[in-house]
């Protein structure tokens, strides 16, 4: 087919659902990548791969060694921030940060460092530590040779802008260092809080990106233009690029921190996050990445291809590139593979067989009991993005607890201040007994006034449905109906918007916890992970869910390591 005949497809955002902020968009020849962050989740960093801009599936993640990436006692919503993914020399190149302290003025504790690999799947190099001045670190590759780094700086000091503008410094690659002055080049608009710079250049100008206005319903991403690297930069005539600041009618909120790529046939295109509030306010699905198609005008200026500042939920694919749909791989979602599934993740750990093991017990994930689900450091819990505003997760778990500090079972979870649990345990007078624990704003108890008492022995089957802000827990014993277990659960707990201050998104996974230091383990054979519409099956009172599994589109699977 000549590509000239092609028609355009059409991009249905977001295109990366679920938990996916802050894109860094990146072409390689006919292979397109986007980077997100991951924050407090490991392995680090999620690269997206397509190669027609509407089908995308999950790659890889290459932070996947604790050299490259410790983040044990990290905080919340610490860890890794607004990775910037590049090409050039033959490398491909990922900047990020790691974030150790945030949530309290005056100051931060960023990281920043670059990584390097000949492949997008790696192997990726050891890192090396570039600055901490602030966060959101981009790396430019000029066209005589020469590389520069942005990263956004902050000032503790309480009579200024802790949002002071943006930093410019030059990269050695040869000797692997920042040399040179460093010299503020943007201070951003009123919109204030400037962040997330990209670099790029095109006929001569320079055009500095920015995420302005906080990730929160004010976020913007701001256009600023430059004859010379170093400024003075003349922000864009409409002032930002993108927002959804005063519209809440429209489907895409929060529109802001964005990246640029140009197609193979000369189109531009800004990848940027948004939200999707359930209620007018809560984003349980967490920060997604949305495309939107830019033209450029006369005067050298890029608009969004509709006009405005708006973000639209179709818009208009590239042109003279063929549909590159994925085969996806459809996961059972039994644990009878050496591997685990690519959309698993851990808390702030790598994966090790110290906790984790699927081959102890073949056909079942064994997960060895460590600290509580309040824990910054060592958690024994595998959790995957909850994509879908309609959901349901079932699991069995066999867990034999002699005492009330052993836990194991199914969790909702966006961080250790805000989760929910569906628990196994032992209590003194009942022996193996069932109790959800609710977890919001750090304030943590049982849900029932009492347990639920279950036989001494044997596996329970354990179902969660989150449907839009609504979650529940049921419960079954082998052969019998399932039954729900406690009331209907506010699953806007689960969102950036609640009570806290987060950058994540929802959850759903498996823990063991054992406080009693003796690391106890549970089984579980399946995590079958389906996205809705759910189907009423059956005749009882309490209906079982029936729903077409999800297609999983894995990429690389994710390796458990044998070193402890």
């Amino acid at each position: 087919m000549n590509s000239s005949s092609i028609s355009n497809p059409v991009i249905q955002n977001p295109v990366l659902k679920g938990f996916n902020p802050d894109p860094s968009i990146l072409r390689v020849g006919e292979d397109y990548y986007i980077a997100t962050s991951t924050f407090e989740w490991f392995p680090g960093v999620q690269i997206h791969h397509s190669r027609d801009l509407v089908n995308w599936c999950l790659l890889t993640r290459p932070l996947d060694r604790q050299s490259q990436l410790d983040m044990v006692g990290n905080p919340d919503s610490g860890g890794i921030w607004a990775p910037c993914l590049t090409y050039s020399d033959g490398l491909f190149h990922l900047i990020y940060t790691d974030v150790k302290y945030w949530k309290r003025d005056p100051y931060k504790v960023a990281y920043n460092y670059l990584v390097t690999a000949p492949d997008i799947t790696g192997p990726w190099s050891e890192p090396v530590f570039l600055n901490s001045s602030g966060f959101d670190p981009s790396l430019f590759h000029d066209d005589d040779g020469r590389k520069w780094l942005v990263n956004m700086v902050w000032d503790h000091r309480k009579q200024n802008n802790r949002f002071a503008g943006i930093l410019l410094q030059e990269f050695c690659p040869k000797t692997q260092t920042l040399i040179g002055p460093v010299k503020q080049i943007f201070k951003g608009t009123d919109r204030a809080l400037v962040e997330g710079p990209h670099l790029y250049k095109r006929d001569g100008w320079y055009y500095l990106l920015t995420a302005e206005g906080g990730t929160e319903y004010a976020h913007a991403a701001t256009l600023a233009r430059s004859r010379q690297i170093d400024g003075p930069y003349e922000v864009h005539p409409q002032k930002h690029l993108v927002s959804s600041l005063g519209h809440p009618e429209i489907l895409l909120q929060k529109a802001g921190h964005g990246s640029l790529v140009e197609t193979q046939h000369g189109e531009w295109y800004l990848a940027h996050l948004c939200g999707r509030p359930v209620n007018g306010k809560h984003c349980t699905l967490g920060r997604e990445t949305a495309l939107q198609k830019c033209v450029w005008d006369d005067d050298g200026w890029l608009y969004l291809e509709q006009g405005g500042m708006l973000p639209v939920v179709q818009t208009k694919g590239p042109a003279g590139i063929l549909p590159a749909p994925f085969n996806a791989p459809v996961w059972n979602g039994h644990f009878d593979s050496p591997e685990l599934d690519i959309h698993f993740q851990s808390l702030r750990q790598p994966i090790t067989q110290d906790w984790l093991s699927l081959a102890e017990r073949p056909g079942f994930l064994r997960l060895k009991g460590n600290e509580p689900t309040v824990s910054l450091f060592r958690q024994s819990l595998i959790a995957r993005r909850v994509q879908s505003f309609d959901i349901s997760v079932e699991t069995t778990v066999e867990f034999q607890p002699t005492t009330f500090q052993q836990m194991a079972g199914l969790i909702a979870y966006y961080d250790t201040e805000n989760h929910y649990y569906l628990r196994l345990s032992h209590d003194e007078t009942l022996g193996r007994a069932l109790n959800i624990i609710a977890t919001d704003g750090a304030a943590s108890c049982e849900i029932l006034e009492k347990d639920i008492a279950i036989p001494a022995t044997g596996a329970v089957n354990m179902r969660l449905t989150l449907k839009n802000a609504a979650l529940r827990f049921e419960y079954s014993l082998p052969g019998g109906n399932w039954q729900i277990i406690g009331p209907i659960l506010d699953g806007t707990v689960l969102s950036d918007d609640h009570s806290h201050l987060g950058f994540t998104g929802a959850f759903v996974g498996l823990c063991c916890q054992d406080i009693s230091g003796l690391h106890l383990h549970a089984d579980f054979p399946k995590f079958v992970y389906r996205e809705g519409p759910r189907v009423e099956a059956g005749v009882n009172k309490d209906k079982a869910h029936a729903a077409a599994p999800l297609l999983v589109q894995s990429g690389i699977p994710l390796p458990i390591s044998t070193q402890a």
